[in-house]
């Protein structure tokens, strides 16, 4: 029997699969194109948190990178020894400089939302105009008063000290007024004028000016680097001031001005009091390990810390690109929105924390051993201090929420409870364990902080902010 020819055939019926190669590609890549095309499109606040996340993320990774390239230059063209000196007196102008403004810079996302939700522009005119002010005298005083300081115990300090001390009493004033410059513009999702005057901008005018004393042949000692960074900081931060003052022309209609300043110093002292706590909760374990073992396990633990601390960039990048919502929303009084936006901050914070620590882990001894072959002795210490950096990233900037929405004192307190539970088994431990004692310590106030934010947030606000949870109980 013959077979039928090809014609002879009849028609496939139209729901028979019609075999093809090329054109199921085309399906393919039409909705790829199709889900990029959906996602550049989409001007949801969740997308926009998103995008300024990962700006605050990218200029932070680029800002730790270039401080580790600044550090190596200026401890090249300064020697160890002036180098220490700058570096000493830095700290002191983080630490005191980070708590300089009382907590304004982040009271301002609480009442620039506020005061746009409900339209008072006169209020948010007195803001905008009168917190920089305000910020700026509070940093002032502290700046005088810290001087003050030197002045008095200047017999018994390191006379190589003295001079760089008062120059970095010159940069407190105006450290106030730009974190309180950050605040606003981070208020208004402008994180790139909010961050890079003075993370990338200084940091790369300190390496022109220092790499230029250096070349001419200028002193290129602890005074010196100083004086720049006063300069430098100085400068960045008025032409920060002129740009954003331009965008807030654009922004906000001109017209009389209401100042409140009791009513922000009432609410930012409590912020204060919280971000003075966390500080010490950061820096406690480094100075705890100073005091009870040598200076080689204080830089065998630093380097560590150091390599982990771009997981903690994540936390930060996402807590300064949400908060100001959460305010937004609570004004509002759109508590199901609010549970749902924050839902998604919790994800956003816990799972690239989550992959950044395994990344960072796995090659953990490599980037150990490029500090120097006794650096390894590390390792372990990474994997403790990873324990609390997902527990933090697992309640997401939970300690936010609660400062946003009134809860304040019982986020100051979960922090000072935190810092004791540090502090005691620094005591104990350290003595005994060294640096994994230290690191044991701060993961178990970290895991201790987690939990009472989630237990605070649970009962006083209805929130179940855990990653595993859902948003509202």
């Amino acid at each position: 029997m013959a077979l039928p020819s090809l014609a002879s055939r009849p028609a496939p019926e139209l729901t028979e699969p019609v075999p093809s190669v090329m054109p199921a590609k085309r399906p393919a890549l039409a909705g790829a194109f199709a889900r990029v095309k959906s996602f550049l499109a989409d001007k949801s606040d969740s997308r926009l948190a998103q995008l300024v996340a990962g700006k605050v993320f990218l200029v932070r990774v680029a800002n730790a990178m270039l401080a580790l390239g600044t550090q190596v230059l200026l401890a090249r063209w300064m020697g160890s020894f002036e180098f220490g000196i700058y570096i000493y007196v830095w700290t002191w102008v983080l630490m005191i400089g980070a708590l300089s403004d009382l907590g304004l810079s982040s009271a301002a996302r609480r009442f620039i939302p506020e005061y746009i939700e409900l339209g008072a522009l006169d209020n948010l005119r007195g803001f905008l105009a009168g917190s920089r002010w305000l910020a700026f005298a509070i940093a002032t005083s502290i700046g005088a008063l810290g001087a003050l300081g030197v002045n008095l115990l200047e017999p018994y300090l390191d006379r190589f000290t003295i001079i760089p001390l008062y120059l970095a009493c010159g940069i407190i004033p105006v450290y106030g007024l730009v974190q309180m410059q950050a605040g606003v513009a981070q208020s208004y999702d402008w994180p790139n004028l909010a961050m890079l005057p003075f993370f990338i901008v200084r940091q790369l005018a300190i390496i022109a000016l220092m790499g230029a004393a250096y070349f001419i042949g200028a002193p290129t000692d602890a005074v010196t680097a100083m004086l720049i960074a006063v300069i430098t900081t100085w400068v960045v931060t008025i032409g920060q001031m002129v740009v954003l003052d331009r965008r807030l022309r654009k922004k906000v209609p001109a017209g009389p001005k209401h100042y409140e300043p009791k009513t922000w110093i009432a609410t930012s002292i409590p912020i204060f009091i919280v971000e003075g706590f966390y500080l010490l909760l950061t820096y406690v374990d480094i100075l705890a390990i100073e005091h009870y073992r040598s200076p080689d396990e204080v830089a065998v633990y630093f380097a560590g810390a150091r390599l982990l601390a771009v997981v903690a960039f994540v936390y930060f990048a996402i807590a300064n690109a949400t908060t100001h919502k959460f305010t937004e929303y609570h004004v509002a009084g759109d508590k199901e929105r609010l549970a749902r936006f924050f839902r998604e901050t919790v994800k956003w914070t816990f799972w690239p924390s989550l992959l950044c620590c395994a990344l960072i882990l796995a090659f953990g001894r490599p980037l150990l051993g490029l500090f120097g072959a006794d650096f390894t002795s590390g390792y372990i210490v990474m994997f403790i201090l990873a324990v609390g950096m997902l527990a933090r990233a697992a309640v997401g900037p939970a300690e936010r929420l609660l400062n946003m929405l009134g809860e304040r004192k019982q986020c100051a307190i979960v922090y000072a409870i935190a810092f004791a539970i540090n502090l005691v088994l620094c005591v104990i431990l350290i003595p005994r364990l060294g640096i994994e004692g230290a690191a044991f310590a701060i993961s178990t106030a970290i895991v201790a902080e987690s939990i009472m934010l989630y237990l605070v947030a649970k009962r006083r606000l209805g929130f179940h902010v855990f990653i595993m949870g859902g948003g509202q109980s």
